[in-house]
């Protein structure tokens, strides 16, 4: 069984080719267009997986998407609603984009499929959307050499989701435990990132780069003042500091006088 995986619309968009649960090929599309961090539908990835595999379209069993945009649009309804009338601003920049183009992503998918593949496959039927931390969790666990573990994903965000645990066990992923938007420490990180210059989903890499030549002298500001950790390790961030939920930034002017002055001017990434 062939199963392609794809990522796109949001950054670094990618496909990963699979027979019978074996990873064949996988390819990042800005390897091809050469355009860093390329969120466009990943043609020229796919195309490279099936040359590789040495297999047409109609092979394939199915095409998992990496997340659910109707959930995704739930979450952004409703933390718009939550903050109203605070993020009108973000909330008007964001819906003519979701209403006519990531709110319908199955039909544009499909049809993105269709130029490429075998028109005479309905793709529609072949086509799967998977909960994004359990594409997380799944790429770290079915690719490692364990038959049994605990998972643990912390990105920015996914549909609800920042944080997961899990175990694996066999072909199996049982999700224990999330932690929800708007608490994440990946949206901490591109605060930071934001804070110091760099370009949000982009620049993340260059801070991770640059942190072992610093000292950690905020670290302690960090959690007596941005971040409550629990005991069982779950965590809170406190969200006058941030803007990101609903605002055009990732920080406010509460988070810029903790740290003593205005985000740096964005560098090139």
């Amino acid at each position: 069984m062939y199963i392609l995986g794809v990522s796109a619309y949001y950054h670094d968009s990618a496909a990963c080719l699979l027979k019978d649960g074996v990873i064949i090929a996988a390819a990042q599309e800005e390897r091809f267009t050469r355009k860093k961090h390329d969120e466009s539908f990943p043609i020229n990835a796919i195309k490279f997986c099936l040359k590789e595999a040495k297999i047409s379209s109609a092979e394939l069993s199915h095409i998992v998407f990496y997340e659910k945009p109707f959930i995704k649009f739930e979450r952004l309804l409703e933390t718009y609603l939550a903050f109203a009338p605070k993020g009108f601003k973000s909330f008007a920049a964001a819906m003519p984009v979701w209403v006519t183009e990531k709110l319908f992503q199955k039909s544009s998918i499909t049809r993105e499929l269709s130029k490429i593949f075998d028109k005479s496959v309905n793709w529609r039927d072949r086509l799967l959307f998977s909960e994004h931390h359990l594409s997380h969790a799944a790429s770290a666990f079915y690719p490692s050499p364990f038959e049994n573990a605990a998972i643990l994903t912390l990105d920015g965000v996914g549909e609800w989701t920042t944080t997961s645990l899990a175990i694996g066990k066999g072909k199996t992923i049982r999700v224990l435990d999330e932690i929800h938007f708007p608490h994440s420490l990946g949206l901490l990180y591109s605060a930071f990132t934001y804070y110091t210059g760099f370009k949000v989903n982009s620049g993340e890499y260059k801070v991770m780069g640059l942190a072992p030549y610093g000292e950690p002298k905020y670290s302690e500001l960090i959690t007596e003042k941005l971040v409550h950790i629990a005991k069982d390790g779950s965590f809170q961030l406190d969200m006058s500091y941030f803007d990101y939920a609903t605002g055009l930034t990732m920080t406010n002017q509460k988070f810029n006088a903790l740290f003593g002055g205005p985000p740096a001017l964005q560098s090139l990434n």
